[in-house]
């Protein structure tokens, strides 16, 4: 058996130091880049060739590893095995938790979907019987997935997250089985849950995924029912003392007719862009949501939102004045967020955030280059409606990989 020595802070580590550091890095390359051969792995991480070979032996005696086919065949000589990662080796769970619903997606160690459940709740359900019917929800993913444990759960709900507990913070208006669920779907699955607010989750997706993957710095604003926003600043995701950055909803700005207080956001930047504000400056500039966008929360819903600026893209006139004046509601808060951050780049979310598409981004850019000196680009959320589902899963899975592969 060859070792390799490295150097670790100024000291020789131990061949078994040395050992875990060369799997680490293996793993992590075979994730990324691979599937690899050998001598991929020799090139790409400077080790010797039998160092290479015990590493790959080691690696597939774990399990997380396994040959997966040959390269060579255009060449004279052995064709070389090409090893990958053993993607059914481990799964995670993502949850997105909504007030009326909840949906479920099961993903194996590369992070590919294997299992998707969803579940209605009613709002008169009694809420001991919505979670253990969303714990068995899960069960079920997990089953469909094949998946004989789940090695993280990753939740994203809305309020707020205590940094330090790990444990939601739930306002008022919010149903009272969301705060059990993480409780009870830690002990009906044996598996550590990451419990997450949903918009953090969802600049998570973006980054990994959608608009923003060139920044290392940027806001999202979650434009919908709900208002709020997610602060990543040089690729950390940024959650405050008690986890409440980013509750815009509740900044004070010009043009309402009063001012938040600690339990309401009415007078706070919410009461400009939430969605029974656009629904009611869509009809200021003579403008109907159609009928087939009112669901859920009805006239004030984010479908209604989302369905009126869909047909001001294409009402001429009277949808250009609309989506304007909107851009320049947007534009007060992400210029405020400017004057304390200077994110450089601010991403529009949420259903009216994606609705208003690349149109709406541009307008908030421009109206926030007349209020602000700092520049800032304005971009499209383009992840979708399963964002958050999504950045739950990254979220667990990067528990897992960290945990079975070591930290990067």
């Amino acid at each position: 058996m060859t070792s390799t020595s490295v150097s670790v802070a100024g000291r020789t580590a131990s061949p078994s130091t040395a050992r875990a550091i060369n799997d680490r890095l293996a793993l992590h390359l075979l994730k990324d880049k691979g599937p690899l051969t050998a001598g991929e792995l020799k090139s790409l991480t400077g080790l010797s060739r039998p160092t290479i070979a015990d590493l790959v032996e080691r690696l597939r005696q774990t399990g997380l590893v396994a040959v997966v086919g040959e390269s060579g065949a255009e060449r004279r000589g052995p064709n070389a095995r090409v090893y990958g990662i053993v993607a059914d080796s481990a799964h995670v769970a993502g949850v997105d938790v909504r007030t009326d619903g909840v949906a479920v997606c099961v993903a194996d160690l590369l992070g590919r979907t294997v299992a998707e459940e969803s579940l209605p709740v009613a709002p008169d359900v009694d809420p001991a019987h919505t979670v253990a019917a969303v714990v068995a929800l899960v069960e079920r993913a997990a089953e469909r997935a094949g998946a004989a444990r789940l090695h993280h759960i990753g939740i994203g709900m809305p309020g707020l997250i205590d940094p330090a507990t790990g444990e939601l913070n739930s306002p008022g208006g919010l149903p009272s089985w969301h705060r059990e669920l993480a409780t009870a779907l830690h002990g009906g699955l044996a598996a550590p849950v990451l419990l997450e607010n949903e918009v953090n989750l969802a600049a998570v997706a973006e980054q990994r995924l959608g608009a923003v993957r060139d920044r290392d710095t940027f806001v999202l604003l979650w434009l919908g029912h709900g208002i709020g926003a997610a602060v990543v600043l040089d690729r950390v995701l940024r959650r405050g003392a008690s986890g409440g950055t980013g509750e815009i909803g509740f900044l004070p700005v010009p043009g309402t007719a009063g001012l938040p207080s600690a339990t309401g956001c009415d007078g706070g930047f919410h009461s400009l862009v939430g969605s029974a504000a656009v629904c009611e400056l869509a009809q200021q500039h003579g403008l109907e949501a159609p009928a087939g966008g009112l669901h859920g929360d009805g006239a004030e819903g984010s479908g209604a939102a989302e369905a009126v600026i869909r047909a001001a893209l294409e009402a001429g006139e009277r949808g250009e004045a609309f989506l304007d004046a909107l851009a320049a509601r947007i534009a007060l808060g992400v210029a405020a967020i400017c004057a304390v951050l200077d994110p450089g780049c601010a991403v529009l979310g949420g259903e009216v955030g994606r609705a208003g598409g690349a149109g709406l981004a541009r307008r908030v850019e421009e109206h926030v280059a007349r209020l602000s000196p700092l520049r800032t680009w304005v971009r499209a959320g383009v992840v979708g409606g399963g964002g958050v589902l999504r950045g739950a899963v990254l979220t667990a899975l990067d528990a897992t990989q960290n945990e079975l592969f070591g930290a990067p």
